[in-house]
């Protein structure tokens, strides 16, 4: 027979950004009955997050930094023409843990995983069996909306961790190894060394679609392992994503198409970094906002996260311009040439564009000097030229 479940708060969607909200209310408000909902068996899913020191405000590190995992004082970057070593921390979550603390923080009925969601509203959630949770607010962070609603492409990637037969001899990550072959838009690929024999290999794509060819991807990480010289012993897990690179789009058309006047977090309110589509520094600006808030009805909630994900969309146009000079007015094997090119920028302002809060200044320098694509095609790209015809005469 089914049953209604009452509750302060419930959050639908056990990922990072339903996790991290999780966790900084049972910090900060340990008075609330809080139900987490989740349909997958497991809290965060099969994911490995990862984040510059400088993404987070030192007044919300209490929330991220229980869940690190892995930790380097530094990282390096690699280009055909150009090398840097760069010292800023960096710092991986491995989604395990996610589900482990989330797990000690709350209270054994407060986590409904193998739970899926019929229906949502500002404060009721309909479980798909026919049982109910009323609650004073209700918080969706189940994923993305209607992504048709925005103008996008696409980070696309498959991660291999792998146990190696002999230490590896790489003290720092590799965020950006570019001087790969350029295959399907931008690659690189992405490693992290975890520990003396232990290493995570991601090929990456900045691609207009965002098919993801696994068989493909993972000959390519064969391939960069075998001339890397890392004889591997086993396959420890692996991991996909196609997480969107934001041009343009209709915000509140987006919003309004997962449902109306329910408080949305993570990438079901739009809260990525347009570039990177990255979610974790929002998420955990969203859980520190959220464990601030004394009304957690689902009226204010909804007021609260739309605000804060409008807010922040709007700040970002500058981002989206970027991404549209990189996507359509660079050739897709050229585009390597635009982050080639920013790498070579003052690192304090590479720390503040991955952390979305670039000054004016960095935005001037960004777009000063010569341009790595034609002006031309920027300038048609984000629209202050017609795009060039293609047809015959009218």
């Amino acid at each position: 027979m089914p049953t209604t479940l009452s509750c302060d708060l419930a959050i639908v969607g056990g990922g990072l950004a339903g996790g991290l909200i999780a966790l900084a209310l049972a910090r900060k408000r340990p008075d609330l009955d809080v139900r987490l909902v989740e349909a997958g068996e497991t809290l965060g899913g099969n994911h490995l997050w990862s984040f510059f020191s400088s993404d987070i405000a030192a007044s919300d590190s209490w929330i991220i930094a229980p869940l690190i995992s892995h930790g380097w004082a530094g990282y390096d970057i690699a280009f055909p023409a150009h090398r840097r070593a760069l010292a800023s921390a960096y710092y991986s979550i491995e989604s395990q843990r996610l589900d482990t603390l989330v797990r000690k923080a709350l209270p054994d009925r407060a986590i409904l995983t193998g739970r899926r969601v019929d229906d949502v509203s500002a404060t009721s959630v309909a479980l798909a069996g026919g049982d109910r949770i009323e609650a004073r607010g209700v918080i969706d962070a189940r994923g993305p909306g209607n992504l048709a609603r925005l103008d996008l492409g696409w980070q696309k990637f498959l991660g291999r961790e792998m146990s190696l037969a002999e230490p590896h001899a790489a003290p720092r990550p590799m965020v950006m190894d570019a001087t790969v072959a350029q295959v399907d838009g931008f690659r690189f690929v992405y490693c992290l060394p975890f520990a003396a024999t232990r290493m995570f290999v991601e090929d990456t794509y900045y691609s207009d679609t965002p098919t993801l060819d696994t068989a493909a991807l993972g000959a390519r990480i064969d391939g960069y392992v075998q001339q890397r010289g890392w004889q591997v012993e086993r396959i420890l897990r692996q991991e996909t994503g196609v997480l969107p690179v934001a041009m343009g789009g209709d915000f509140e058309g987006y919003w309004r198409s997962s449902g109306l006047n329910v408080a949305k977090v993570g990438m079901r309110a739009g809260l990525f970094h347009p570039t990177t589509g990255y979610s974790l520094p929002d998420a955990v600006r969203t859980a520190a906002l959220i464990a601030r808030t004394t009304d957690l009805s689902g009226a204010n909630l909804h007021l609260l996260t739309h605000g804060f994900a409008k807010a922040t969309w709007q700040q970002r146009g500058f981002y989206r311009m970027l991404d549209k000079m990189l996507f359509r007015a660079a050739d897709p094997e050229e585009r390597y040439r635009v982050l080639e090119r920013f790498y070579r920028l003052d690192p304090q302002l590479v720390r503040r564009f991955y952390s979305g809060r670039s000054t004016m200044m960095d935005k001037a320098r960004i777009l000063t000097g010569k341009p790595p694509v034609p002006i031309g095609r920027a300038l048609q790209a984000i629209g202050m030229l017609p795009a060039a015809r293609t047809g015959g005469a009218e």
